[in-house]
């Protein structure tokens, strides 16, 4: 997963590059959000992404990256994730529609992800898939001080998730950000005994949890070798921020307006 074997410590321009990154992918994910409902086809929404990043001046770091022949991810249902795109694939209501975002911006990087349902309100399952997910999110989020460990949001992210029933993915982990879209540490969402890195100021990292109602294993298409999908058939759910490790507590560079503190 990562280009480098240590962690990056980002300072000075390059924690500004980064914020303007992520700034902007937040920006282009929520109009995406606002702007998905039932009857596009995922490749509907794909183009609509190309529009949309084209029109804030940044790059999609999704397309081409290992061959991946998307602008986005857009994860329907039981898809976990890096869902390739189609023009059969049409949205129906109250399908989960996991958008995962990542732009290059200046030569930095911004990654965002969040899950909604389309055109109407969820049914009580989805809805506390959703509020779970994002529930595991925060939960890692408050562990990201530093002299903490990368254990430690994954510990916190997997307890919350677990005691609610769900299960966490461990095929597919949190990374490091900054000039590269993958740059380490691994950010695991479960705890590994012996795996694990101390956090330090200057760090940027992603944190996105994945939660099945099922069984946290899945498998990955054979036709587009992309797609990633519950073994089970079972719902997914994923939402994901950027934060950079401070002295004091983490900066969520994806989250507009800050609504929300740890």
């Amino acid at each position: 997963m990562s280009r480098d074997r240590k962690p990056q410590i980002y300072s000075g321009r390059d924690v500004e590059g980064i914020r303007a990154a992520a700034k902007v992918t937040a920006e282009v994910l929520e109009r995406l959000c606002q702007a998905v409902v039932p009857g596009m086809t995922t490749f509907d929404v794909d183009m609509l992404a190309a529009e949309y990043i084209r029109a804030s001046g940044a790059k999609s770091a999704d397309l081409g990256y290992e061959g991946f022949p998307c602008y986005m991810c857009i994860s329907v249902n039981e898809e976990v994730c890096h869902a390739v795109a189609r023009r059969d694939h049409i949205i129906q209501p109250g399908d989960l529609v996991s958008l995962d975002l990542t732009l290059n911006l200046n030569g930095y990087c911004g990654d965002t992800c969040r899950t909604i349902c389309a055109g109407m309100p969820p049914s009580p399952t989805r809805q506390k898939l959703m509020q779970v997910t994002e529930d595991a999110l925060w939960a890692g989020i408050a562990q990201a001080y530093p002299g903490k460990t990368t254990n430690d949001i994954g510990r916190a992210v997997q307890s919350l998730v677990e005691a609610n029933g769900f299960s966490i993915v461990r095929d597919f982990v949190g990374h490091g950000i900054g000039r590269h879209m993958h740059e380490a540490p691994e950010v695991r969402h479960y705890y590994t005994p012996g795996q694990e890195t101390v956090l330090r100021p200057g760090m940027c990292i992603c944190i996105e949890p994945m939660v099945n109602t099922g069984t946290w294993r899945v498998v990955v298409d054979r036709k587009d070798g992309w797609t990633v999908r519950t073994a089970d058939q079972s719902l997914s759910c994923q939402f994901e921020h950027q934060v950079l490790i401070t002295h004091n507590k983490p900066e969520i560079l994806t989250c507009l307006n800050n609504p929300r503190t740890v």
